[in-house]
């Protein structure tokens, strides 16, 4: 006789729910296999191959990608991608800390605002995010270009010639990458701000506590979930940005990014190309795993 069961109110089957089960797993399991999982694989097996003399891969296994990674060239040992690499995550780090400290106070902002209000500011934080970035970072080359305010205060206060752009410039790679960042931590951010538990901040003001210690001990743990979301998701897309400092910063001081692209188009060396990627990977995964756990308690936030 078959096990009844009653799910949501359906009587049914446990083979019915398994089988249900199964098909919903299914399509979860082939989206991450299809995206994820195969890519990384071909990744993984790219890297271990061999660049051939006219820029193809040759199915040999060889080290080589991993060699010039670590600086070993036919000519010796170099220490550009290690300048690279720091370079990079000293302009991802500053793009999270300006994007972050800017966007907690507009989280606060949005979700003390009247409700009628609060979709507003959210439609226009959310915006440019419905445009590609390829034409943001052209209307900052517009706004940041000779004969607009910016670039004439700044000749102004003396900081460059006359009739100059304030591109390229890592100012301009900077307020590219910050407000590519900031609806994203915005966004983050949000949400965990709009459900903070008020009695405890008010309980923690009947308690006669400074309004530094309320904010430590009574806003700041409930934005943690919040926070450790939106330094992932500004630093991790900030880690492999190419389009923004190629665009304003004229491509003068490569990063990560700007180094892969190289290596699958003009540079015609797509095993080192996948071995960066690896690289770039395994930092993401090092980021995601930091970011979902307490500090000094090793539990999960997310």
């Amino acid at each position: 006789m078959t096990d009844r069961e009653v799910s949501y109110g359906n009587l049914t089957t446990r083979r019915a729910l398994f089988t249900q089960g199964a098909l919903l797993l299914f399509g979860g399991l082939g989206w991450l296999a299809s995206f994820l999982l195969l890519p990384g694989l071909i990744l993984v097996l790219v890297a271990f191959l061999q660049r051939d003399t006219d820029g193809g891969v040759t199915w040999a296994f060889s080290l080589d990608s991993f060699r010039q990674l670590f600086g070993f060239t036919s000519t010796g040992l170099s220490s550009a991608n290690l300048w690279i690499f720091l370079r990079s995550i000293a302009l991802a780090v500053f793009t999270t800390v300006i994007s972050v400290g800017l966007a907690y106070p507009m989280a606060f902002f949005i979700a003390n605002a009247q409700p009628r209000r609060r979709l507003v500011w959210l439609s226009l934080v959310a915006i440019p995010l419905c445009t590609n970035l390829v034409i943001r970072t052209y209307a900052w080359k517009l706004l940041l270009s000779a004969r607009l305010p910016p670039a004439r205060l700044a000749a102004t206060m003396g900081w460059i010639e006359a009739g100059r752009d304030l591109l390229p410039s890592w100012f301009a790679v900077c307020i590219g990458m910050i407000s590519a960042a900031l609806p994203f931590a915005v966004i983050a951010l949000y949400p965990s701000v709009e459900r903070l538990d008020r009695s405890l901040i008010e309980a923690a003001q009947d308690l006669y506590a400074s309004p530094v210690r309320v904010f430590f001990q009574a806003i700041l743990p409930q934005t943690v979930p919040g926070l450790s979301v939106a330094v992932l998701l500004t630093f991790v897309p900030a880690m492999g940005m190419f389009v923004i400092t190629d665009m304003l910063g004229g491509a003068k001081h490569w990063l990560v990014g700007n180094l892969i692209n190289h290596q699958f188009g003009p540079g015609r060396n797509v095993p080192y190309g996948a071995a960066l990627s690896l690289v770039l990977i395994a930092l993401t995964l090092v980021g995601v795993y930091s970011s979902r756990r307490q500090p000094g308690q090793g539990a999960e936030v997310l």
